[in-house]
């Protein structure tokens, strides 16, 4: 069985729901906001990453909740799945086109996403 996974208001491009939850992490004070445009890489699993850093399992927490009501409020969409919201050291926000990575610092140095992806164009979000 394959598992299809859709958004449900594609009125919005990819581009647009990137730059809501860089707006949702801008709102909570997120640090090192990088976007990966992904859209050229083969075989990647979505069009964008958007990846930041907190400070504390606090804020990790709350960035990832202002991410959450920033798309909520403005496209009625929840995340198509969810991971990490339990040890709040890399909560992952996966919207099907977009999918937002919540680290802590230290865990973000030890996975190294964007060099991971270093196919893909990065923009790095000025704060």
């Amino acid at each position: 069985m394959q598992l299809i996974k859709k958004r449900k208001n594609k009125g919005v491009s990819s581009e647009q729901l990137s730059h809501l939850i860089v707006q949702g992490m801008q709102e909570k004070k997120a640090e090192d906001i990088v976007v990966l445009d992904l859209r050229q890489v083969k075989n990647a699993v979505t069009d964008y990453f958007v990846i930041c850093s907190g400070n504390s399992d606090t804020q990790v927490d709350s960035i990832t909740n202002s991410i959450e009501e920033q798309i909520y409020k403005n496209l009625g969409e929840d995340p198509w799945h969810k991971e990490g919201k339990a040890n709040r050291e890399w909560i992952l926000l996966d919207y099907v086109d977009v999918v937002a990575h919540v680290f802590k610092k230290d865990r973000r140095a030890f996975y190294a996403l964007e060099d991971l992806w270093g196919d893909a164009q990065s923009t790095r979000i000025e704060s």
